[in-house]
């Protein structure tokens, strides 16, 4: 018997890379009012979130396709 089921890790790179999508896009979409610290940025830089989110669509993708097939 396997801890938690068989699939955990398909289950846990889904749930990763759709937070990491999911984060970027917000963070891109909705940026805050004005930075909280001295040292934070205006908004996120918009290059690397793109990246970010198309690792986690992939990831995500990747991860449903190895749970419905």
């Amino acid at each position: 018997m396997v801890f938690l089921g068989e699939d955990l890790l398909a289950w846990l790179v889904l749930a990763l890379g759709a937070a990491m999508a999911a984060g970027n896009v917000v963070a891109l979409v909705r940026p805050p009012d004005r930075p909280r610290d001295e040292g934070d940025l205006a908004r996120a830089p918009v290059l690397r979130s793109v990246l970010f989110i198309a690792v986690g669509l992939v990831a995500g993708i990747w991860a449903l396709a190895s749970l419905v097939g």
